[in-house]
């Protein structure tokens, strides 16, 4: 077979899998294309690409979804192959074969393969036929209301709905009852449709207390097939993945080697070439059962690449181009344990929801032997509302779990995040928690630990507010005018003629504002550097105390504040003037206008659905009333904290 002539390489993705895929191919010597909307222009991914090619538009569905588009970027840049990164057209078997019809290579597997197993009905009729055990589930051709609602009967609720050509999450809903059936199936089919182009949905029996465990096989295109151990990936919100680690937990040699067998069968039985994931829900009781497939590279493929010492991004271009695997199963290493955390824009005490805005301040953690961090972002970029909230991911690695896990925990404390919410603090919060330190995983883990994950906000103390405002003062410019250096006036240290040196700050944080008196500066508050030295009986401890703009970022305790000063006066003229009604809770798109003006409702009703970053997020009655005013309408784009409803 001859080996195609491979030189130019285009990503089509954005984030932090175009920059993790273009730095493979820049160390194998390849150019690289990167193509961008016009909302990420000036995008990481952009700026990181040997070449560039703007697809226009802002929304996924006008650039990164644009087949045409794409080829004709590939041709115009010189580039012989394309890899599709994980989401978008990944999956897709059109794309595919539309790669292949313009004489390019497509670094995935045979479109024929992604018909088989993209589909998620697809793939669990094949995996049927094939005496793979299946949850039980209905994952036919009919789409309509009654036929899920007989189905759903039939299984025995709760019961999960799943787009069958999606991952992520998205078009995913757990439904209790039966009243619950028509909205969460009308929702979940058009987040399908926006973040697939494909609306066909199954259903399923949704287990408890089951441990998400998949398996990375890998293909080459002469037959060979084989399995690169498995990841634990049991730790998820809304339906996605938070933490991931490899190996499991747990499983014996004989498990392993079992369902490593099993994924291989399903990938050799429809011809799968390149890197795949074969994803199953394994019990207590040792018992595993096919989920999905996966037919592409997916985001926790670190985890695996720290066990194994191996670059699956550099094996999908050697394979893509002809080269046959260069290990048997035999020698598939397994070298310790790997811990990989997902960092998002979220808001964790608001049910997760995505954050937009600029990152005033992000600051990664330092790189070494066993520490990784795969991004898309730097300093001073803008997390817009079209796509996926993810920055990037930590990975930790370390002879064993618990190594890797005090690994981790030291790179989420040197992690630091200001101008939008993040689950940083969340995501420490799991590391830390005794229970995933004893490897006690099940995908119900995060809501049964939910209080001590997710805890209430808590008034601050006063050692907090008296750090904040030593670290504020002492960071501030020393002079606030330079034509009389000499003058006291000109200093901000609180010099008062004749009276000993004071000042009081109106700080505000976390929705809390506190006047704080500073005296003369202490040797119990010292700020070095970017470094709050604080000393309390007899302890001197350090916070992360950095100064950008306005605005002060401490770490205290655990979790990064974001601490500005206010004017009150200021600040009771905006509340007093803003207008009422219920606000977006972040920057989107109305898909749907569910009320109209003098319309009565009752508590919980669906007034609005908005859609950021590819999820639907519904705006609900808080108490029974008449609808007042509206102020959106659909297709319309709002920002976060815009009126859409008043109700009275």
């Amino acid at each position: 077979m001859s080996t195609p002539v491979l030189d130019t390489l285009l990503v089509a993705n954005r984030g932090e899998i175009a920059c993790r895929v273009m730095r493979t191919a820049k160390a194998l010597g390849l150019t690289t294309v990167a193509v961008h909307s016009a909302t990420d222009r000036d995008a990481r991914h952009s700026r990181e690409a040997d070449i560039r090619v703007d697809l226009g538009g802002s929304k996924a569905s006008e650039s990164y979804l644009q087949i045409d588009k794409l080829i004709a970027a590939a041709k115009a840049s010189g580039a012989q192959a394309i890899h599709p990164g994980y989401g978008f057209l990944s999956e897709n078997a059109g794309f595919a074969r539309a790669i292949e019809a313009a004489g390019l290579i497509f670094l995935g597997p045979p479109a024929s393969a992604i018909d088989a197993m993209g589909s998620k009905s697809a793939a669990k009729t094949l995996m049927e036929a094939a005496g793979v055990p299946l949850v039980p589930g209905y994952h036919g051709a009919a789409q309509d209301l009654d036929t899920f609602r007989r189905a759903a009967e039939r299984i025995g609720y709760p019961v999960l709905l799943k787009a069958t050509a999606g991952g992520g999450g998205k078009g995913m809903k757990v439904v209790e009852d039966v009243n619950q059936l028509a909205e969460a199936l009308a929702s979940a089919q058009r987040e399908a449709l926006s973040s697939f182009g494909d609306s066909q949905m199954l259903v399923e029996k949704y287990l408890l207390k089951p441990r998400h465990v998949e398996i990375q096989v890998f293909a080459d295109q002469h037959g060979n097939c084989l399995y690169l151990n498995e990841r634990d990936c049991s730790i998820q919100r809304r339906h996605q993945k938070v933490v991931e680690e490899a190996p499991a937990p747990g499983l014996s040699p004989e498990l392993r080697q079992a369902m490593g067998e099993a994924a291989v069968r399903a990938a050799q039985a429809i011809g799968y070439v390149g890197a795949g994931t074969v994803e199953f829900l394994l019990d207590a009781r040792g018992e595993f059962f096919f989920m999905e497939m996966n037919t592409r590279l997916q985001v926790e493929h670190p985890v695996t690449e720290a066990i194994t010492g191996l670059d699956l991004v550099a094996w999908q271009i050697r394979v893509a181009q002809g080269e046959p695997l260069p290990i048997s199963q035999a020698q598939v290493p397994l070298l310790g344990h790997a811990i990989e955390v997902r960092l998002y824009a979220e808001d964790p005490g608001n049910d997760f929801l995505p954050a937009t805005g600029r990152l005033e301040l992000y600051r990664e953690s330092t790189a070494g032997p066993g520490r990784r961090v795969d991004s898309g972002v730097e300093e001073g970029d803008s997390v817009s509302p079209f796509y996926d909230p993810m920055l990037g991911k930590l990975i930790a690695w370390g002879e064993n779990r618990e190594q890797a896990r005090l690994r981790l925990l030291s790179m989420l404390d040197e992690f630091a995040i200001g101008g939008l919410k993040t689950n940083l603090a969340f995501l420490r919060r799991i590391i830390a928690h005794p229970a995933f330190a004893d490897a006690q995983l099940d995908t119900g883990f995060i809501p049964r630990y939910q209080e001590q994950l997710l805890p209430a906000a808590s008034e601050l103390d006063s050692d907090f507010w008296q750090a904040a405002a030593q670290a504020f003062a002492q960071s501030q410019p020393e002079r606030v005018r330079n034509d009389d250096l000499q003058s006291p006036w000109s200093a901000v240290n609180g010099w008062r003629s004749g009276l000993p040196a004071q000042t009081s700050l109106h700080l505000s944080c976390a929705g809390q504002d506190r006047v704080v008196s500073l005296g003369t500066a202490s040797s119990a508050w010292q700020l070095q550097g970017e470094r709050l030295w604080v000393e309390q009986q007899g302890l001197r401890r350090e916070h992360q105390a950095i100064r950008r703009g306005n605005a002060l970022y401490l770490r205290w305790q655990g979790d990064m504040h974001s601490i500005t000063a206010y004017d009150p006066i200021a600040a009771a003229d905006a509340s007093h003037n803003q207008q009422g009604g219920l606000t977006a809770p972040m920057n989107g798109s109305i898909v749907r206008v569910l009320v109209s003006i003098g319309q009565s409702v009752e508590a919980g009703a669906q007034l609005v659905v908005l859609e950021a970053m590819k999820m639907e997020h519904s705006i609900r009655a808080p108490q029974a009333g008449v609808i007042k005013a509206l102020y959106c309408q659909e297709g319309e784009m709002v920002s976060e904290g815009s009126a859409l409803v008043e109700l009275e």
